[in-house]
């Protein structure tokens, strides 16, 4: 091992998977770039690893012969006001994804780098927009089913299995696979997830400049204290849902 330089022991460490000796010899070696090498290797390692394990489910489908599989995910049930976002991804198998994830586990600059990543990547994705009018109408989880069922349907070819970050869709004509907490568990799903979520932020900041008094673009029509504050001041403006507290009683109160 001594007798190797950092960069031949790097390019073992670039081809793949490296021998358990060789690996062993490397913690044993006392050069701090070797050390860094391993351990950026070991992280690696993991990433790969938990990607693996987030195809379980995908997996489990082409093995029953459903190989085209689509992951279903929402962003904004429970905002204050603008749209709830639905998307709908059909990925290649094992697509390599590196840090796909749930959305909410991610910064905003990783989500909009991998939400690049899974359109390019997406043999076919869709995001449908369910506006707040229409989730006052028929209530949010009405809402969110009514845009998966949409997304879906968008969706070219038909997946021969659809799974969804835990709505129950009972109308789908495919098997389906409604996975609580799918969006840490299921590569498809997490990468639906994104995609609503970067979809949903860009038309915040683009209703921040329509609306500029509520702070839109900061926190994205959430109920923040700083939000409820401006409804208060300004009253409600036409993205906001009515039916959602506070607003409701606010409105009730005038």
């Amino acid at each position: 091992m001594e007798k190797m330089t950092i960069k031949e022991i790097e390019n073992v460490f670039l081809q793949g998977d490296a021998p358990a000796e060789f690996i062993e010899l490397c913690r044993h070696d006392s050069r701090k770039s070797v050390q860094t090498i391993l351990r950026r290797y070991e992280r690696a390692q993991k990433e790969r690893e938990r990607l693996h394990a987030m195809y379980a489910y995908e997996r489990a489908a082409a093995e029953a012969g459903r190989t085209i599989v689509a992951g279903v995910d929402e962003a904004g049930r429970g905002p204050l006001a603008g749209p709830v976002a639905v998307a709908a991804v059909i990925l290649p198998q094992e697509c390599h994804l590196p840090r796909l994830n749930d959305s909410k586990k991610l910064s905003a600059a990783v989500r909009e780098a991998l939400y690049d990543e899974i359109v390019n990547a997406a043999i076919s994705y869709h995001v449908t927009l369910i506006d707040a009018e229409t989730i006052d109408r028929m209530n949010i989880l009405q809402a969110t089913r009514m845009g998966m069922y949409e997304a879906i349907d968008a969706l070219s070819p038909t997946p021969d299995e659809v799974l969804i970050d835990a709505v129950e869709l009972p109308k789908l004509t495919m098997p389906s696979n409604s996975i609580i907490k799918g969006d840490a568990k299921s590569a498809s799903i997490a990468a639906a997830s994104i995609l609503a979520e970067v979809t949903r932020d860009h038309l915040m900041e683009q209703y921040d400049t329509e609306y500029p008094n509520y702070g839109f673009a900061k926190h994205k029509g959430y109920g923040t204290q700083e939000h409820i504050d401006a409804i208060r001041k300004y009253g409600v403006c036409p993205i906001h849902r009515k039916s959602f507290e506070p607003i409701r009683s606010m409105l009730n109160n005038i």
